[in-house]
C-alpha cells in the first residue's frame, strides 16, 4: 500500500480531486465516535459534547451495573484479576480482541467486495455468453435474413412472373374472345328468328365489327385468313339483311303509293301530300338502321357500299313516284300560262322550289348525312321544267320579255330563294343559272338583231324629221295647257299627269327602282320629253335599260358600244337629212339636241362604254415579201449568214397584233364637240360675215380718200 503513491514513482496516483475528496473525508471522521463497550469512566475524558450528550440518557444508576455490563461484553463475568499475569493476559486478550474488532471491518469490507467481485465475475461471464449468444444469434440472423432476402426475391419473381402468366392468359383470352364470337355470330345470323329490328341485333353487329377491325389489324396471327374470310361471310349476312328490309320497305311504300288510286290525277296537291306524309310516317323504321349504316360508312368499305346502294334505292323511289308527277305539273302550267312566258316560269320555278326543299326535309328523316346523288336527281327533275321552258325561250323575240325572264331568274330566283337557302336548293341554282344563260343568249342575240334592224336599219318617217316643226307645236301645246292651268288652277294636276309618260323613267333609267327626279310643272317642256326624242335615241336607251341588269358587264359594254355606233350613226344621217330639207342650222341643233342627251341618259350607266378590238397587222410581211421578190435578193437566197434572204424574210416579215380600245362614250362627246364646234363656227360667220363686208368697204373707201 505505501508504494500506490510512493515517489518518485506511485503505482496508483491519486489525481486532485481525488486527493482532494480524501482530505474532505478525513477532516469530517478526524474524531470517530466512542466505542460502547467503553467504561463510563473514560467517557469524561472525551472532549465531545454532543456525544455527552448523545449518551447521557443511558447513563446507568450505578457503575457496578456498567461494569458488570462491561465485563458480559468481554465475556468475564466469571473471572476476576487478581494478579498481574491475569491482567496482562486480560490484556492481551483484550488488544487482541480489540485488534479483531478493528480488523472485523476490513474483513467484512474485503469479504464484501469479495462478493461484489464475484457478482462482477458472474456478470461478465453471463455478459459473455450473452454477447457469444448474441454473436450466434446476429450470425444466425444474418443467415436468415439472407435466406429470407433470397426468398422475398423469389418470391417476388414467382409473383411477377404469376402477374406476366395471368396477363398473358388474360390478353390471350382477350385475343381469343374475337375469334370465340364467330361461332356466336354465326348461330345468330342463321337464327331463322333473327330480325334486324329485334334488340339482339344492332349488338351482334357492334360486336362483327369490333372482331372485323380487331382481326384486319393482326395479319400476322397463324389463321387470320380463314377467320377474315369467314367474318367477312358474316358481315354480308347482316348487310344483307339490312338492305333486304330497307330496300323492301322503300319499294313497298312506292307500290302503295302507286295502286293506292291509279285513277288519280297524279299531280293533284293530295298526291303530293300523300307521296311525303307516307314517307315520313315509315321514316322511323329504318332511320336507326341506316344511323348505324352511315356511323360505320368511315370504317369499312362495305357499310360505304351499302349505304351507297340504300341511297340509289331511296332515289330510285323517289323518281319513280315524282317523275310522272312533276311531269304532269309542268305540263299543266305550261298549258295554263302558255301566252305569258314570265308568269310560267315563275310559277314553274316556285313549283321547284317547293320540290326541292321537300325532298331534301324528306331526305334528312331518313338520313344524317348528306349526298350529291340528292342533288343529282333534283337537278334531274328540275331538268323536267328546262326541258319545257328552253324551246319556249328560244322563240321570244321581244327584249322585254327577255330581260323580265332575266330579272325573275337572277333577282327571284337565285338572289332571292337560292341565297337563302343554298344547301338545298344548290341542284334548282344549277338548272336556273342553265336557263339564265339561255335567257341571256336568247337577249343577246336579239338585241343584235335589235340594233341592226331597228336602230342602224331605222328608215325615218317624215315625220321624224320634222324638226323643228314638231317642237313649235309642241310649246304650243305647253303654252295652251298653261293657259289652261291658270284658268283652272284644281284642275292642274291632272294636265301634269297627262304630260308625263309613266314609262320615261323606266324606260331610259338602268335600275327600274329609281324615280324620276321631281320636276315641277313650270320647267316641264313637252319638247323634252322622251317621247318626242327621236326613234332611234329613244329605241337605243330603252335597249340599254333592258339590258344592265340581265347580261354580264363585259357582254354589256360590247352590246352598248355596238348600239351606240348605230345610233349616232342614225343621228348623223337624220342630221344631213334635216339640214337638206330645212337647213344647216336646224338639222345641227337637232344633232346636239340628241346628242346631249344620250350623253345625259348613259352617264347612270355604272360602266365603262370601251371594247378592246384586236387586229392583225400585215403590213410587215407585205414589205417582206414585196423585198424577197425583188430580183436583187435572188442571189441571197443561199447565204450561210445573217444576210440570207430566207432568213430576214421570217425574221422582219412577222405580222403583228395590234390592240386599239374603242370608247362609246368618247365618241359621243367627239361628236358634241364637233357638232358644236360646227354650229358655233357657223353661227359666227353668219353674224360676222355682214360686219366683215362692211369693214372690208369702209377700208377700200379709206383707202380711195387716202389716195
Amino acid at each position: 500500500l505505501g508504494l500506490w503513491e510512493g515517489l518518485p514513482r506511485p503505482l496508483a496516483p491519486l489525481s486532485e480531486r481525488q486527493g482532494d475528496s480524501v482530505g474532505e473525508l478525513r477532516e469530517a471522521f478526524l474524531c470517530p465516535p466512542a466505542p460502547p463497550e467503553l467504561p463510563i469512566e473514560d467517557l469524561s475524558s472525551l472532549g465531545q459534547p454532543s456525544l455527552s450528550v448523545t449518551l447521557a440518557a443511558t447513563v446507568p444508576e450505578s457503575t457496578e451495573d456498567i461494569l458488570v455490563k462491561g465485563f458480559s461484553a468481554l465475556r468475564m463475568e466469571n473471572e476476576r484479576i487478581e494478579t498481574a499475569q491475569q491482567f496482562f493476559s486480560w490484556f492481551a486478550q483484550l488488544q487482541t480482541q480489540m485488534d479483531e474488532d478493528e480488523g472485523a471491518k476490513y474483513r467484512q469490507m474485503r469479504a464484501y467486495l469479495l462478493g461484489f467481485e464475484e457478482q462482477c465475475d458472474a456478470i461478465l461471464s453471463d455478459v459473455n455468453r450473452a454477447l457469444e449468444h448474441l454473436a450466434l444469434l446476429q450470425k444466425q440472423y444474418l443467415f436468415v435474413s439472407t435466406k429470407t432476402g433470397t426468398l422475398h426475391e423469389a418470391c417476388e419473381q414467382l409473383l411477377k412472373e404469376q402477374s406476366e402468366l395471368v396477363e398473358l392468359a388474360e390478353n390471350i383470352q382477350q385475343k381469343l374472345s374475337y375469334f370465340n364470337e364467330l361461332e356466336n355470330i354465326n348461330t345468330k345470323l342463321n337464327s331463322p328468328t333473327l330480325s334486324v329490328n329485334s334488340e339482339g341485333f344492332i349488338p351482334m353487329l357492334a360486336k362483327l365489327d369490333d372482331c372485323i377491325a380487331y382481326i384486319s389489324s393482326h395479319p400476322n396471327f397463324r389463321d387470320y385468313p380463314v377467320y377474315s374470310a369467314k367474318f367477312k361471310q358474316c358481315l354480308s349476312k347482316a348487310m344483307h339483311l339490312l338492305k333486304t328490309y330497307t330496300v323492301n320497305t322503300l319499294q313497298n311504300l312506292t307500290h302503295q303509293l302507286i295502286k293506292r288510286d291509279p285513277s288519280a290525277v297524279p299531280n293533284s296537291d293530295n298526291a303530293f301530300t300523300l307521296f311525303y306524309v307516307k314517307f315520313r310516317a315509315a321514316a322511323p323504321k329504318v332511320r336507326t338502321l341506316i344511323e348505324q349504316i352511315e356511323q360505320r360508312s368511315k370504317k369499312l368499305p362495305e357499310y360505304q357500299q351499302l349505304l351507297s346502294e340504300i341511297h340509289q334505292c331511296y332515289l330510285e323511289q323517289r323518281e319513280h313516284l315524282l317523275g310522272p308527277s312533276i311531269t304532269s305539273t309542268v305540263a299543266e302550267l305550261t298549258n295554263r300560262n302558255n301566252r305569258d312566258h314570265c308568269a310560267l316560269v315563275r310559277s314553274g320555278c316556285a313549283f321547284m322550289v317547293h320540290v326541292c326543299q321537300d325532298e331534301h326535309q324528306l331526305y334528312n328523316e331518313f338520313f344524317t348525312k348528306p349526298t350529291p346523288k340528292l342533288d343529282g336527281l333534283l337537278e334531274k327533275l328540275c331538268l323536267s321544267l328546262y326541258d319545257v321552258f328552253r324551246p319556249m325561250i328560244i322563240h321570244v323575240i321581244h327584249l322585254e320579255t327577255l330581260s323580265e325572264l332575266c330579272g325573275i331568274l337572277k333577282n327571284e330566283m337565285l338572289e332571292d330563294h337560292v341565297q337563302n337557302n343554298a344547301e338545298q336548293l344548290a341542284a334548282f341554282a344549277a338548272v336556273v343559272e342553265q336557263m339564265l344563260e339561255d335567257v341571256q343568249e336568247r337577249l343577246v342575240y336579239r338585241t343584235h338583231i335589235y340594233i341592226q334592224t331597228d336602230i342602224a336599219g331605222y328608215k325615218p318617217a317624215p315625220g321624224d324629221l320634222a324638226y323643228p316643226a314638231k317642237l313649235e307645236m309642241m310649246e304650243q301645246i305647253a303654252q295652251s295647257l298653261k293657259e289652261d292651268e291658270k284658268k283652272l288652277p284644281a284642275d292642274g294636276s291632272f294636265s301634269d299627269v297627262k304630260l308625263e309618260d309613266p314609262e320615261s323613267c323606266n324606260a331610259v333609267k338602268p335600275d327600274a327602282s329609281e324615280s324620276c327626279p321631281p320636276r315641277t310643272p313650270s320647267t316641264i317642256s313637252p319638247a323634252d320629253l322622251h317621247g318626242m326624242w327621236y326613234p332611234t335615241v329613244r329605241r337605243t336607251l330603252v335597249c340599254l335599260s333592258k339590258l344592265y341588269r340581265c347580261i354580264d358587264r363585259a357582254v354589256f359594254q360590247g352590246l352598248s358600244q355596238e348600239a351606240l355606233s348605230a345610233c349616232i350613226q342614225s343621228l348623223l344621217g337624220a342630221s344631213e337629212s334635216i339640214a337638206k330639207n330645212k337647213g344647216q342650222t336646224d338639222g345641227q341643233l337637232f344633232l346636239i339636241k340628241h346628242l346631249l342627251i344620250l350623253r345625259e341618259q348613259i352617264a347612270p350607266f355604272h360602266t365603262e362604254f370601251t371594247i378592246k378590238e384586236v387586229s392583225l397587222d400585215l403590213k410587215r410581211t407585205r414589205d417582206a415579201a414585196f423585198k424577197i421578190l425583188n430580183p436583187l435578193t435572188v442571189p441571197h437566197f443561199f447565204r450561210l449568214s445573217s444576210s440570207n434572204a430566207l432568213i430576214q424574210f421570217l425574221l422582219e416579215g412577222t405580222p403583228e397584233i395590234r390592240e386599239h380600245y374603242i370608247d362609246s362614250k368618247k365618241d359621243v362627246d367627239r361628236h358634241l364637240k364637233s357638232a358644236c364646234e360646227r354650229f358655233i363656227q357657223q353661227q359666227t360667220k353668219q353674224f360676222v360675215e355682214p360686219l366683215e363686208e362692211f369693214l372690208a368697204k369702209v377700208l377700200g373707201c379709206c383707202r380711195l380718200t387716202a389716195e
